[in-house]
């Protein structure tokens, strides 16, 4: 699944224009390297978010193309 699109479903970015936004300004990595939007998730792998002053890291537990707004949480793992 593209980056952009997991982020948004996983419910870690809100809106995926914002995902690609992220993305685009360099401030998303997978396994400590800088992503583009397109990048391909797969299970296992680490994603790093760069909010401002604060760095969000999760682990991807499960890819799913659609999923309900109460399981979005079971997709990854905060570390």
């Amino acid at each position: 699944m593209r980056l952009d699109k997991y982020l948004k479903v996983s419910r870690l970015i809100k809106r995926r224009t914002v995902a690609n936004e992220a993305c685009d300004a360099g401030r998303v990595l997978i396994n400590d390297k800088p992503a583009k939007a397109s990048s391909n998730v797969k299970e296992g792998d680490v994603i790093t978010i760069q909010f401002g002053n604060k760095d969000v890291k999760v682990e991807v537990l499960d890819v799913q193309e659609t999923v309900r707004k109460e399981e979005a949480k079971e997709l990854f793992k905060y570390l």
